[in-house]
């Protein structure tokens, strides 16, 4: 106001025009900026604070990866990308997202991803697919991995494995337990599951390839090794293990720290109890 006062005292010619320009300049000077996210030539870079961050691999996309891509896309394939590798997963981003957007929407003439009519493409949200071209298109950040929830109880821990189960396991195993004929193994009542818990757990742990006789049938495929941590995996196969008419069992994350040092599980033999084997990779 001040300004004006001593304008119109001195009779002098004022560009109001200019003057509310500069005024809006001031006014927006004093909106603080907002963050954001940006990218380094890796993608290593985090996700900066916003009112809408943009989606990252650890906090994002992994677990999409995890129950849609990973029968395919995972550490044990010899002639695929390994998706659940976020360096791997970065540098292929842009194959990654014509297959699963370009293609599933027709306007790229390689098959969409995951295949059609397959568990896992069924499974695929048209969300999740937005999710992972909004993560491509912000520049592939890595991020943080969300923070592990920590169960106090059998039941907090059922309630977190089935959040889990849903999102990672029931593509395959699908949501009743029951698996698919000549596919993929049940869960639901599982004579392999029941017998040996260490066994399960170094299953989640390591992955499991070749046969496997469940409830007297003989199923022959791969399980990935899951980048999960000790808690999660302790979380969803106590959920598999109250559920589905399993045996109630609770499994604890010192039992699968403890089972990590061991060999993996050859296929069809027990559980192991042998020397320390070499760290994982995501260890």
């Amino acid at each position: 106001m001040h300004i004006f006062q001593f304008l119109n005292q001195r009779r002098v010619r004022v560009n109001w025009p200019w003057v509310a320009v500069m005024t809006g300049c001031l006014v927006c000077a004093k909106v603080p900026a907002q963050n954001v996210s940006t990218a380094t030539t890796d993608g290593t870079a985090t996700t900066a604070a916003s009112t809408n961050p943009a989606p990252t691999y650890l906090r994002d996309v992994q677990p999409i990866f995890m129950g849609s891509c990973s029968r395919c896309h995972n550490q044990q394939s010899r002639f695929i990308y390994d998706w659940l590798d976020y360096r791997t997963a970065y540098a292929d981003r842009w194959e990654i997202r014509r297959r699963i957007w370009d293609s599933w929407k027709g306007s790229y003439y390689k098959e969409a991803m995951p295949v059609a009519n397959s568990p896992e493409s069924l499974a695929l949200t048209e969300d999740e697919r937005m999710t992972i071209l909004k993560w491509v298109d912000n520049g592939g950040l890595r991020g943080v991995p969300p923070p592990p929830g920590v169960a106090r109880s059998k039941t907090e821990r059922i309630a977190q494995g089935r959040r889990l189960f849903t999102s990672i396991c029931a593509a395959c195993h699908q949501p009743t337990g029951r698996g698919l004929p000549n596919v993929f193994p049940p869960l639901a009542g599982s004579d392999f599951l029941n017998a040996d818990k260490n066994r399960a757990i170094q299953t989640v742990i390591f992955g499991r390839q070749g046969e496997v006789v469940v409830n007297g049938l003989k199923f022959n495929n791969s399980m990935p090794s899951f980048p999960l941590n000790d808690q999660d995996i302790a979380n969803v196969l106590t959920f598999v293990y109250n559920s589905f008419g399993n045996s109630g069992l609770e499994v604890t994350p010192d039992e699968v720290k403890g089972l990590r040092s061991q060999r993996p599980v050859p296929s069809g033999a027990p559980a192991s109890s042998g020397p320390p084997a070499a760290k994982s990779d995501f260890e």
